[in-house]
């Protein structure tokens, strides 16, 4: 038994410590990001100030509230974002996937493994843009580290869930052999219906009902709404029994949906 889990914890392990590694070989792609996304949040702190010149409240968020969400929301917010589409679509395009399904492990396991240090490493590398947020445009961190634990907490299992969800996106690619147009459209409905342009709660009735219906706001409006003080701290736990709940379901799902449609693997050529 001990000898297993050793083994087990050995290759996953390894496969873990690949993602810093990745992230980071790419440090001019890093640095352009980071110049993008801080571009972002400049443009979303004047536009806020501009749209709130003749409003005191928005969808019962003050001004400081929204300031203190967008910003979050775009400096930290969006790094659980899940690459299972694109992952699966490059391993079928590149005629890789066959080698990856004989390695001795669990394929969505380790691509799990590999997205979700990938997500660590991002929000290590975002505390400039936090540093930004907090010298020039007044950004309010929370000092109550029971925050930032709950903070931790509602981002990792967000982003489980979401990646699940994707990872059933993804398995289209064993059928189609092509998802550059996919990943591109479900990107663009994440982007809007996580809560990462604004927050959820400006959304009319009709279109939360909509963002309630997919976990993309699990990964996202979550967690950063908790940090910054548009969900108040009690309400975590709550939140919390929620995300697992989609955790669940989805990662039964995605276990199943892969083994259907795994059967359908072809490659580019052949």
């Amino acid at each position: 038994m001990l000898p297993s889990l050793k083994r087990n914890w050995n290759k996953y392990g390894a496969v873990a410590t690949l993602a810093p590694k990745y992230f980071l070989a790419y440090r001019g792609w890093v640095w352009l990001e980071l110049f993008v996304r801080a571009l972002a949040m400049t443009i979303f702190y004047f536009f806020w100030n501009a749209v709130y010149a003749h409003n005191s409240t928005i969808g019962g968020l003050d001004l400081r509230q929204t300031l203190n969400y967008i910003l979050l929301a775009q400096s930290i917010g969006d790094i659980a974002g899940s690459d299972a589409i694109w992952t699966i679509g490059s391993l079928m395009r590149e005629g890789l996937i066959g080698i990856e399904l004989l390695r001795p492990v669990d394929f969505q396991l380790t691509r799990y493994l590999f997205s979700l240090m990938d997500m660590l490493v991002a929000l290590i590398v975002s505390i400039p843009l936090l540093l930004l947020g907090v010298l020039a445009f007044g950004l309010q961190l929370p000092t109550d580290p029971l925050v930032w634990l709950a903070y931790l907490i509602a981002l990792v299992l967000g982003h489980a869930a979401q990646y699940m969800f994707m990872w059933i996106i993804a398995c289209a690619g064993f059928y189609t052999t092509e998802i550059w147009g996919l990943s591109v459209l479900v990107w663009s409905i994440r982007n809007f219906l996580s809560g990462a342009l604004l927050p959820l709660s400006m959304f009319p009735a009709w279109l939360l009902l909509i963002a309630s219906a997919v976990p993309f706001a699990q990964a996202l409006f979550v967690p950063v709404s908790i940090l910054s003080g548009v969900t108040p701290l009690a309400a975590a736990p709550r939140l919390w029994l929620i995300q697992i709940g989609w955790l669940l379901a989805l990662f039964f799902v995605s276990r199943l949906v892969f083994r259907v449609a795994v059967r359908r693997v072809t490659v580019q050529g052949g």
